[in-house]
């Protein structure tokens, strides 16, 4: 029996998730102090960069057919300063920003791809908004693991990887049962 692929908007909800648990799985191996540490005078700290992440995916993502994605509410340039007195504080914000996408991304199906939105009022299909957003979220996740396994480095502290470790590849192929020489026949 044919396996059904998955619609487009599964899939971004599916390479969302992944983006952030990759951010999650990084920012948890860090002490709250690593967080806020900038790696040097003209770059943002972790904390800094979730903050940004989660202001912005919250502005975008709440009513967006309906509403300019860039929201009144929304002070874009505070998010680039550190005033949190606790990490449940950030995670707040963080989540916040995650929950919108969500319920966004919940409430859309692939009919919905091609309704137009605004961004800062320039005109958007969803689906550009939404591969935007991605790439947008891709980049900051970047920074915000390099920044990690640098500062978990600096500090002594063993890294786990997040995805396939160095020298690791013909192991993980096995595991999933994929030879490369061989790859599985699309019926």
């Amino acid at each position: 029996m044919p396996v059904t692929p998955p619609t487009i908007i599964t899939s971004f909800a599916a390479e969302f998730t992944r983006y952030r648990l990759l951010a999650e799985r990084a920012a948890t191996q860090l002490s709250w102090e690593q967080l806020r540490e900038s790696l040097d005078p003209e770059t943002n700290s972790i904390a800094i960069v979730m903050k940004h992440v989660g202001g912005n995916l919250r502005s975008r993502w709440t009513d967006p057919l309906t509403t300019d994605g860039e929201k009144p509410w929304r002070n874009r340039d505070q998010e680039f300063i550190d005033d949190f007195a606790e990490r449940d504080a950030l995670m707040a914000q963080w989540n916040a920003g995650w929950a919108a996408l969500e319920s966004a991304l919940a409430s859309f199906t692939d009919a919905d791809l091609n309704k137009t939105l605004l961004i800062r009022g320039e005109l958007h299909t969803l689906a550009l908004a939404l591969t935007r957003s991605l790439s947008h979220i891709a980049y900051h996740v970047g920074q915000i693991v390099q920044s990690s396994r640098i500062l978990a480095s600096r500090a002594g502290i063993e890294w786990h990887t997040l995805s396939i470790p160095r020298g690791g590849s013909g192991a993980f192929n096995k595991n999933k049962g994929f030879d490369p020489a061989n790859p599985p026949v699309e019926q």
